[in-house]
């Protein structure tokens, strides 16, 4: 089972995208653990959405999805009502 996973860092309004087959240990990597790379300069990081999938593919294809215009649009909306 692999998760699509997005996360929102309230302080500095940024959303990262990615997928995992262990969203628990991906979560603490983005969090604590990593030394490196984009999320270590936004923490703290919520997670605010996730989806579910039976295969890798499905997940990289709906990752992607949310990547694009239309799919930083529905999050940005996931945020705004979280925010009300």
């Amino acid at each position: 089972m692999f998760v699509v996973y997005v996360l929102y860092s309230k302080d500095f309004d940024k959303i990262y995208i990615g997928y995992t087959s262990d969203l628990n240990n991906r979560i603490l990597s983005h969090n604590q653990l990593a030394t490196k790379g984009f999320t270590i300069k936004y923490r703290p990081w919520t997670v605010i959405h996730t989806e579910q999938f039976p295969s890798k593919k499905e997940a990289m294809v709906r990752e992607k999805q949310l990547k694009s215009f239309q799919g930083r649009k529905f999050i940005r909306e996931i945020i705004e009502k979280s925010e009300k």
